[in-house]
């Protein structure tokens, strides 16, 4: 007797997750907000209470999974706030959210901060929400506590963060941390810069002037603030978190890369054994330095050039970066205005990484099965969340429906995330319409949040 689903979803075009596997025809049966059944849709039995079908311009994926949002609710819910940020997530096809430890009030550094973010989230999400907690200097007793409460792993700086309660490790500091999360079996996500980067040193009176910056740049501001956090300065940071990472045998793993000087570094002490993995994100993707005109697009590490961009694809190709998530790290207006020495130092783009990097994928030739790969299931891996990011029996039923030839420009109206106008990307053209996500086998409801608090299950 044939089974008969709570929902079946009848799919022409489909990806799972998994890179190996070409877009093909599929038939998903949901119990109970759970894959149980995924069949060739031509030769499939299965049948259900009720059915989607799909049209022929639209391909099914895994809800995304963005391990790298900065959510400032409590204490800074002006910025960003649980229910719009994760509204915008939904809006984009992104259906778990992994929230980083500062940027709200108190930072996520112990038992009690991490009550305190769950409370404030609780009965506000869209999407799945798991948390990150921090590594500060004195901090690392507390670490296994905050572990058992199900973390996903924890979070340091070797530079400053611009946050006065989270303040960076030293060198000792980091190689103790990693000894900890080791034990643990838990990643240390770490920003590396190293501390020259956040406070270059103001040249002699005697000194002679800067060099003008060069002439395809289209800001002389922009350039000279690229030149203060030069490749180098996280190239250090990034062989300082190498040789810690092969000392301690912890997994560590390099948050925003923007240098592509890193990758060959990255890829060497993968091949020797050592626990390193990387991300970046879809302003490095898609940004050059030689655009930018205004301080919408400022972050750090900094948005460097076309060539270097393309060199941070090709480390995606060859596996030396593992996946793809948004740094949604969001301010107001006003924030974000000024010169560049005093502009908020983060990029809002919760809503548009899928249409931003299929944009760009497309355009070199790369699938929606791999985009898939990099955006839904590495970083449900990374983050130890074993129902999430793949459509496959027993994973949970989160799903995104994108209409990948469809195009449209960015209108800052049409965004969900709090402070809209803060976009570098307003005015764009991108590929990838999201027409549903679904969380659970239900569809997202911006006037009903459902998500649910994770722990981390692997």
């Amino acid at each position: 007797m044939t089974q008969v689903a709570d929902l079946l979803i009848r799919a022409p075009r489909a990806v799972t997750g998994d890179p190996a596997e070409r877009e093909r025809p599929l038939a998903i049966g949901i119990f109970g907000g759970t894959v149980q059944a995924v069949e060739p849709l031509a030769t499939t039995t299965l049948r259900g209470r009720d059915t989607l079908d799909l049209h022929a311009d639209e391909v099914l994926l895994p809800g995304l999974v963005d391990t790298h949002v900065h959510i400032c609710e409590p204490g800074h819910t002006e910025w960003e706030g649980f229910a719009s940020a994760t509204r915008a997530a939904a809006a984009g096809g992104i259906t778990t959210l992994v929230d980083m430890p500062l940027d709200s009030v108190p930072v996520t550094v112990s038992i009690d901060a991490l009550r305190v973010k769950q409370q404030a989230a609780d009965g506000q999400a869209h999407v799945d929400l798991a948390f990150w907690a921090g590594v500060i200097p004195g901090n690392t007793p507390g670490l296994a506590a905050l572990a058992a409460a199900g973390v996903a792993g924890f979070k340091c700086f070797l530079a400053d963060s611009g946050s006065p309660d989270f303040p960076p490790v030293d060198p000792g500091q980091l190689a103790e941390a990693l000894r900890v999360t080791a034990r643990l079996g838990l990643p240390l996500l770490v920003h590396a810069e190293s501390p020259p980067a956040t406070a270059p040193p103001s040249p002699p009176a005697s000194a002679p002037p800067s060099p003008p910056a060069p002439p395809d740049y289209a800001s002389p501001a922009y350039a000279g603030y690229l030149a203060s956090r030069p490749r180098g300065l996280e190239n250090l940071a990034v062989a300082q978190v190498i040789e810690a990472a092969r000392a301690a045998g912890g997994h560590a793993h390099i948050v925003h890369l923007s240098s592509s000087d890193a990758l060959p570094m990255i890829a060497s002490a993968r091949r020797k054994g050592v626990r390193i993995t990387a991300e970046t994100c879809p302003h490095y993707l898609t940004l050059t330095a030689e655009e930018i005109d205004d301080t919408t697009a400022k972050c750090s590490p900094p948005v460097r050039e076309a060539a270097n961009r393309e060199l941070l694809w090709a480390g995606l190709r060859d596996q030396t970066l593992g996946l793809v998530v948004s740094d949604h790290s969001p301010c107001t207006a006003p924030m974000k205005a000024g010169d560049w020495d005093r502009a908020w130092g983060g990029i809002s783009s919760l809503q548009l990484g899928l249409p931003l990097v299929w944009t760009q994928a497309r355009r070199r030739g790369i699938g929606l099965a791999q985009v898939a790969a990099w955006m839904a299931a590495a970083p449900a891996r990374l983050a130890g969340l074993a129902a999430k990011g793949r459509i496959a029996p027993g994973y949970d039923a989160d799903l995104c429906v994108l209409a990948p030839e469809q195009s449209f420009v960015v209108d800052p109206a049409r965004l969900h995330h709090k402070h809209p106008a803060t976009t570098p990307y307003a005015g764009r053209m991108l590929h990838g319409v999201v027409r549903a996500t679904i969380l659970r086998g239900q569809l997202t409801d911006p006037a009903r949040p459902r998500g649910q608090l994770l722990r981390r299950s692997q």
